[in-house]
């Protein structure tokens, strides 16, 4: 069947529904104010030893950055659960005294469900952040935050990803009374609809037009955007693309980065901008073709970002330019992104 492929960027779904992220936040933050005050009080009266989450795909990518965002503002550990322990293996782990955290659009998925399930008979605070009010998962889970990104027809998901991502980090403000972290709530908004703005296009789609394999790199609390941009490239643009963390990245894979191997890097500023800012220099020094989304930073292969933003708050808008930017490469090479080949919407795992 041959590939139809929208006459212009801005008539695909995913290019409407990313554009929809601002509002889409604004709205969750307001009408969520009771129900994120009412769950941080059910939490710090759990008073959790440590918190797992549970998720598959961008929203497991989204648990990533709930990892690092939990782990550096509120200084519990952390760990992504594997759902076959439960679904697969029909194993019990001991979770008394822990937070358990579901993400999810749909919130029927078997796999997530289970173990929901087995969290809640082994002694764990459950939370799901879902999009879909009235799912299976909201039902079950002690405490449900909506994500409220509305519905979502295109197979990539983005305002979705980003409402997580946004949930998570009214969570983590409310818990931590964090002063900052709560001035960047308040604008994220204003900041998702400039980001938006910074297309990115144009360079991506010169850079990445014609490329079969990338790498995209991220470290501490960029590292789960760049998970997701690794997805989204594979599933919108049928390009073979690697997510890294760029502690991890020196460590084999680095091996075959020379000439004109294309890399995208997230950078923010914070503990780990020298770290990255070094490794964009020796990519550079191979010959590959890099693209930084940072700020600060000068040079044709320079991505703009939304300038002064936290550094909580910088791969969220981070992602947000990169789905304006993966919906042109998409088209330049053929694609529809609404209907990646092999893929649908909801993908229910036993």
């Amino acid at each position: 069947m041959a590939i139809v492929v929208p006459a212009t960027v801005a008539q695909t779904l995913m290019y409407r529904e990313a554009e929809q992220a601002s509002s889409v936040v604004a709205n969750q933050i307001q009408n969520n104010a009771a129900l994120v005050a009412e769950a941080a009080k059910k939490i710090l009266a759990f008073a959790p030893r440590a918190v797992a989450t549970m998720a598959r795909g961008s929203s497991d990518h989204a648990a990533t950055y709930a990892k690092y965002l939990i782990e550096t503002r509120l200084g519990l550990l952390t760990t992504s659960a594997a759902p076959s322990i439960a679904s697969v293996y029909q194993t019990r782990p001991k979770l008394d005294g822990v937070l358990y955290i579901a993400f999810s659009q749909s919130g029927k998925s078997p796999d997530l469900l289970a173990n929901v399930e087995q969290a809640k008979t082994s002694g764990a605070l459950t939370l799901a952040m879902v999009n879909v009010e009235d799912s299976p998962l909201a039902q079950m889970a002690d405490i449900v935050l909506p994500l409220g990104a509305g519905l979502e027809k295109s197979v990539a998901a983005t305002k979705s990803y980003i409402a997580t991502l946004a949930s998570i980090l009214h969570l983590v403000t409310e818990l931590s009374g964090d002063q900052k972290l709560q001035q960047g709530l308040g604008v994220l908004p204003q900041s998702l609809a400039q980001a938006w703005d910074l297309d990115w296009s144009a360079k991506g789609v010169e850079t990445l037009q014609h490329a079969n394999n990338m790498f995209v790199i991220g470290r501490g609390l960029g590292f789960g955007v760049a998970q997701e941009a690794a997805l989204k490239f594979k599933e919108t643009c049928g390009l073979h693309a690697e997510g890294y963390s760029a502690a991890e990245v020196k460590h084999g894979p680095m091996a075959i980065v020379n000439k004109d191997f294309p890399v995208l890097v997230f950078g923010q500023r914070d503990e780990t901008r020298l770290g990255t800012d070094a490794l964009v220099s020796d990519f550079r020094a191979r010959g590959a073709k890099v693209l930084y989304a940072a700020e600060g930073e000068q040079g044709d292969y320079i991505l703009p970002v939304v300038q002064n933003a936290n550094p909580a708050i910088a791969p969220i808008l981070g992602v947000q330019s990169f789905y304006r930017m993966a919906n042109a490469v998409s088209l330049a090479r053929g694609y529809n992104p609404d209907e990646p080949p092999h893929l649908n919407k909801v993908t229910e795992t036993l």
